[in-house]
């Protein structure tokens, strides 16, 4: 059986999009992080800058996620982290939220599936795992929930 397990809260400053337009396969962005940061009971740190969220704004409206990131641990290790996903926002929400409101992550879809890398003996137990995201936009950013899925 399924179930999941609480792994960190991980948080991240995106810079303005990139937006290379509209290609053969929809609108293509690129968002770079400037900053971050996460914490959960077995680690924590910083989210290094120069990571960023390829992300293809699909002619449904829904934007398909491919973020890749790089996490420093308090105690100096990394961890590559490739996270895939959705975020289906109504347009009149993502307004509201670039304007400072906070809105929770019921009134949008955004859910992502992360997986990791480390050469780090301490931390060997994350490359052998598979987690889930709960997305929240913030007006600089996001906010993931992330849950091991046992």
């Amino acid at each position: 059986m399924l179930h999941t397990e609480p792994l960190m809260r991980l948080s991240a400053e995106l810079d303005a999009p990139q937006t290379i337009g509209q290609t053969p396969f929809g609108t293509r962005s690129i968002m770079v992080m400037k900053r971050g940061a996460f914490s959960g009971a077995k680690l924590r740190g910083d989210v290094l800058p120069g990571g960023g969220d390829w992300i293809l704004a699909r002619q449904d409206g829904v934007f398909q996620l491919d973020i890749r990131l790089t996490l420093r641990t308090d105690d100096d290790a990394l961890i590559y982290v490739v996270s895939r996903g959705m975020l289906d926002i109504a347009p009149e929400i993502r307004q509201r939220i670039r304007d400072g409101e906070t809105i929770g992550a019921s009134a949008y879809y955004f859910r992502t599936m992360l997986t990791f890398e480390t050469g780090t003996e301490k931390y060997l137990w994350l490359n052998r795992l598979i987690a889930a995201g709960v997305g929240t936009r913030t007006p600089t950013g996001m906010s993931t929930e992330v849950f091991a899925l046992k």
